[in-house]
């Protein structure tokens, strides 16, 4: 089921250090507890050399209260000390959309 335009997609986009220990169980863990949450949408991800995670929301509170879950914070705060070198995050409105299938 594709969402009714607009809603919010949260770009993720990160390069990894050398260190994995601990990070594709949290990877899991954060997208089973995202998928749980109030104005959940949906979620995409792809890592080559870089990592993009794209995650769909209702709206911005629905963000807001992902943002500051206490689990997620703790995912947040062992990412920066373990796993990325860098990361961005982009907020954006998706006011239309449309694909291909075949």
């Amino acid at each position: 089921m594709q969402p009714q335009t607009p809603y919010y997609a949260v770009i993720f986009t990160s390069t990894r250090t050398d260190g994995d220990k601990g990070y594709a169980a949290m990877a899991k863990e954060m997208e089973q507890l995202a998928q749980g949450q109030p104005g959940f949408l949906g979620l995409e991800s792809a890592r080559e050399e870089i990592g993009i995670t794209v995650s769909y929301w209702k709206d911005l509170q629905a963000i807001a209260q992902w943002k500051k879950h206490t689990d997620h914070l703790m995912a947040q705060k062992k990412g920066i000390a373990n796993w990325y070198s860098w990361y961005k995050v982009r907020v954006c409105l998706v006011e239309r959309e449309y694909d291909f299938t075949k």
